[in-house]
């Protein structure tokens, strides 16, 4: 059985299932970009983790910032650079950092570029 994205299954009386989505192009599809500006959804927030997905146009940044939890960045589509810690990364679709929490980075995309990131929340954790 397919499941929609976002749905949710219970599995036991502890815990459930959620469907975020089955695809990238699923996920892109469910939150389009906005032209000349950088746009965020919220795709997530469940135990311990929240997903947020960021659409860009050719050439828009994310100026040097911090977040306060440790997080994944993950290239949906397009190009990054991510700059962190005196060092350039390229990502590419499929590509994946680990920052730790309050590491200064900045993201630049070229072409329309996807990015989600993961929000790792520990306090919630046992």
């Amino acid at each position: 059985m397919i499941e929609d994205a976002l749905s949710v299954t219970p599995v036991t009386p502890a815990g459930e299932v959620t469907v975020v989505a089955a695809s990238f192009g699923e996920l892109v599809e469910a939150h389009p970009g906005q032209p000349g500006r950088v746009a965020s959804s919220r795709v997530l927030k469940a135990d311990g983790v929240r997903l947020v997905h960021l659409a860009f146009d050719d050439g828009q940044q994310l100026t040097e910032h911090t977040a306060p939890v440790p997080i994944l960045l993950q290239c949906v589509t397009g190009r990054f650079t991510i700059e962190v810690a005196e060092r350039r990364i390229e990502l590419a679709p499929g590509g994946i950092v680990h920052l730790t929490r309050r590491l200064p980075h900045a993201v630049t995309a070229h072409g329309e570029s996807r990015l989600l990131i993961t929000l790792l929340d520990s306090a919630d954790w046992d």
